[in-house]
């Protein structure tokens, strides 16, 4: 088996020069020469090898290159490489908020319900009953307020609409499957270019949110299910499949995926998933399947 290590730097701070990759050419004790994907932002490199060397391998290289804005992975080359099947979180992955604060923030709740937020997605309380918590709080909030947020406020990451067109030119499904809520999905969905989006549903009545949810929640159980059951309908292998998140409830999918990546994630997270992602934006996805950027769509 061939191994195959990627370097990914951000295209606003690009880090792959040719002084790096002599040097991970070094440590991984390979003569093949590196593949250049994008400039000096993303490269790979083949290593021969099987899978149980990888992690030992992705550890060195992170040691070599700690000081540097750059991320690094070792994954199995092979045909089930490029992707078939890709599962996203919404808040704090695919976008750069999380809603529910935003929420909070425009009834001066926002550093109540964010405390919250992070132990939750820390993994030091349980998600479903502090996400019913903090929506308790947002009793009698006006809809007409998620689409202002929606629009003013709400930013999507860098990468993310290039990550998902491209994954669907090439022939892969999409899903956004969220903890969040289906109001801010459904639009959020539809301007990245989700195939499908799965979350939580708010109570409304008479055009206010009644502050409780409808069953059942979108947690760490429904999204690693949301994996497979479309992996099976789809009649797909489970490597040919990627998850990508940031909090402890998306840990289940993550390590369901045959490819799970934790982007800009929780501790918790970042150390038990395959591979972290700390420096580069959403594209990186794309770099770890050996996509070049002449290749992206959006």
């Amino acid at each position: 088996m061939t191994l195959v290590a990627t370097l990914i730097a951000n295209e606003r701070r690009p880090a792959i020069t040719d002084a790096v990759l002599a040097e991970a050419r070094a440590v991984l004790a390979t003569d093949h020469q590196p593949r250049i994907l994008h400039g000096e932002v993303a490269a790979e490199l083949l290593v021969p090898g099987d899978a149980a060397a990888a992690p030992a391998l992705a550890r060195r290289l992170r040691a070599a290159f700690a000081a540097e804005p750059i991320d690094v992975a070792v994954l199995p080359g092979g045909r089930h490489r490029r992707k078939r099947l890709f599962l996203a979180d919404m808040d704090s992955t695919m976008i750069e908020q999380e809603c529910i604060d935003e929420l909070a923030d425009t009834i001066g709740l926002r550093a109540r319900v964010s405390a919250i937020t992070e132990r939750a997605m820390r993994g030091e309380i349980a998600f479903e009953p502090a996400l019913r918590e903090r929506v308790a709080l947002l009793r009698d909030l006006p809809l007409d307020t998620i689409d202002a947020l929606i629009r003013e406020r709400i930013t999507r990451t860098p990468g993310g609409r290039i990550l998902v067109q491209t994954l669907k030119a090439h022939g892969a499904h999409t899903c956004l499957v969220s903890g969040g809520f289906t109001l801010f999905t459904g639009p959020i969905a539809a301007m990245i270019g989700f195939d499908e989006a799965h979350a939580t549903t708010l109570g409304v009545r008479d055009g206010r949110l009644t502050g409780t949810v409808e069953e059942p929640i979108v947690g760490k159980e429904t999204k690693r299910a949301t994996l497979i059951a479309l992996r099976s309908r789809l009649g797909l292998d489970p490597a040919e499949t990627l998850a990508v998140g940031d909090g402890a409830n998306d840990l289940d999918m993550l390590g369901e995926a045959g490819l799970g990546v934790a982007f800009r994630a929780k501790p918790k997270v970042a150390a038990a998933a395959r591979v972290q992602i700390e420096h580069g934006d959403l594209t990186a996805l794309l770099y770890l399947q050996g996509y070049a950027a002449s290749e992206f769509v959006d």
